[in-house]
């Protein structure tokens, strides 16, 4: 079967979960996930239900500091940068070996709003992977050049927020 390219993205909450429900639909297909998150900081709710469903799903955070990315400082920015190109390199290594069916990409397309990566990076990323591998991307914006080489594209949005 035909794997799939597909992006979660908006200004609306939600979408790292709608990854993860992915997650679990996969994880009960029996088959093998891999999230790689970017951006979050040490300290996010999923991370305590997450490591309950490993072996099935296995999560990777290369993050140094407890805080999310838009609130270090100039120096802690410039250090953390150094840990989100290893993540950006292990999730290479995932394609490459076939590591796993399913990679969810958590808020990559966070690292192309600041200027991290070029869409040309995800667009090379996407063109390694075996085709049988399903990807979720997720992140506020999707550029214009990146919406060819996906297969679905949702946009989450928040219509009322009391």
């Amino acid at each position: 079967m035909e794997g799939r390219v597909e992006v979660y993205c908006g200004q609306g909450k939600g979408k790292t979960s709608c990854a993860i429900g992915h997650c679990i639909k996969a994880a009960g297909q029996e088959k093998r996930v891999i999230i790689v998150q970017f951006l979050k900081g040490k300290d996010t709710e999923e991370i305590s239900f997450i490591k309950r469903l490993e072996p099935e799903v296995q999560l990777f955070r290369f993050e140094k500091y407890e805080k999310p990315y838009k609130d270090l400082n100039e120096e802690e920015k410039k250090e953390q940068d150094h840990f989100i190109f290893n993540g950006l390199k292990y999730a290479r290594k995932v394609i490459d070996t076939r590591q796993c069916d399913l990679l969810i990409l958590d808020e990559v397309l966070g690292l192309l709003d600041l200027g991290l990566i070029k869409p040309d990076d995800l667009v090379k990323l996407l063109s390694e992977r075996d085709d049988e591998l399903d990807v979720i991307m997720t992140g506020r914006s999707l550029p214009e050049e990146l919406i060819a080489h996906v297969d679905g594209v949702y946009q989450i949005e928040t219509v009322k927020e009391s």
